[in-house]
């Protein structure tokens, strides 16, 4: 069921209105096209009598859409409280149609999302997703970090996900929404979409034209659901498996092993390296962007395993090894910026 809502301004209209122009620290960019707005509410699926977080309403843009779905109750989480005169408008507009919409100015990075739901939505993890949406068109600044962040979440089932498999519609720059999706072989295969394929089904769903926006982005935008897997395809803790797969791809292009061996000091590298692909049942000659997330789950396990055998193994430390290199040999010794590699990788 849809409903109009009562007569209020365009998003062109608002801003012009309350003089509000995108902040580029923020990385704001709004989206103009209400066809689009309509569309990407719409990939969330049927939202009347449901729980609904939208993450970075801004102007409104994807806020109308959903109201009009009646949802039993709508959170909007903003951190500019330039934006409060229209989100209150919404609000108001909502509550003349028996709804409501509660607005939180504060970060999302560090908003406690257990405490905007109530347990009588809670589900079973085996059952269907609660009746709980999260939908946002978020900044490309934090999106990276963001998603991490909630699929750690998602792997201790703790925020949102207390209440069950709760799932997500989002906005990312294109290159990262491809790289979610991205299937062993594919050339945008990466640790993103290692991480993200181990504990959700990410579905790219359509690609928004950079025209949408103002101010317009130097990219497209990609559309993406996430929902929590039933079993996810690792059952390592959540940091320690994503400390595996950051390092399998530090080098993109190499073989695989390469990559283990940055999990050992130099004097144990290669036989280490070497052992876990032969524990993990997988030729050492494999690329990176090869890899299933079951077969990095398997080098994960390996990597436990000769960990336990080897506790000081543990403290090691590439990186820091690699500056101490690098200080004691400028110029002598070429280093490969980790940082960089692994931002270059996700």
């Amino acid at each position: 069921m849809t409903i109009p809502l009562p007569l209020i301004p365009s998003i062109r209209e608002i801003l012009k209105i309350y003089h509000l122009n995108a902040i580029k620290r923020l990385s704001q960019n709004f989206l103009m096209d209400q066809n689009v707005s309509k569309k990407l509410v719409s990939k969330a699926g049927k939202l009347e009598g449901k729980s609904v977080l939208e993450v970075g309403p801004g102007p409104g843009a994807l806020t109308r859409p959903i109201l009009t779905q009646m949802p039993k109750r709508v959170v909007v989480v903003e951190k500019d409280r330039r934006f409060k005169p229209t989100l209150d408008m919404l609000a108001e507009s909502f509550a003349e149609v028996n709804g409501k919409m509660d607005i939180l100015y504060e970060d999302i990075m560090t908003t406690n999302m257990e405490s905007l739901f109530q347990m009588e939505e809670k589900r079973s993890w085996d059952d269907k997703p609660p009746d709980i949406c999260i939908i946002g068109n978020l900044p490309f600044s934090v999106s990276t970090h963001l998603i991490i962040k909630w699929l750690h979440a998602i792997s201790e089932r703790q925020g949102a996900w207390t209440f069950g498999r709760t799932k997500m519609t989002l906005t990312f720059q294109k290159e990262v929404a491809e790289r979610l999706v991205a299937q062993p072989g594919e050339d945008q295969r990466c640790r993103l979409s290692v991480m993200a394929q181990a504990y959700t089904y990410p579905q790219l769903r359509f690609i928004i034209p950079s025209k949408a926006f103002l101010p317009m982005p130097d990219v497209e935008v990609g559309v993406v659901t996430l929902t929590p897997l039933v079993k996810p395809h690792t059952q390592h803790n959540f940091k320690f498996f994503e400390k595996v797969t950051r390092h399998m791809f530090s080098f993109r292009q190499k073989y695989s092993v390469r990559c283990a061996e940055t999990l050992f000091p130099m004097n144990c590298r290669e036989e280490l390296s070497l052992m876990m692909f032969k524990l993990s049942h997988l030729e050492p000659t494999i690329r990176p962007f090869q890899l299933t997330v079951d077969e990095i789950d398997r080098l994960a396990s390996a990597y436990k395993y000769l960990l336990e055998k080897h506790p000081e193994l543990e403290l090691y430390d590439y990186r820091a090894s690699r500056r101490v290199l690098h200080s004691s040999n400028t110029r002598n010794v070429v280093v490969e910026d980790y940082a960089e590699t692994e931002e270059a990788s996700i």
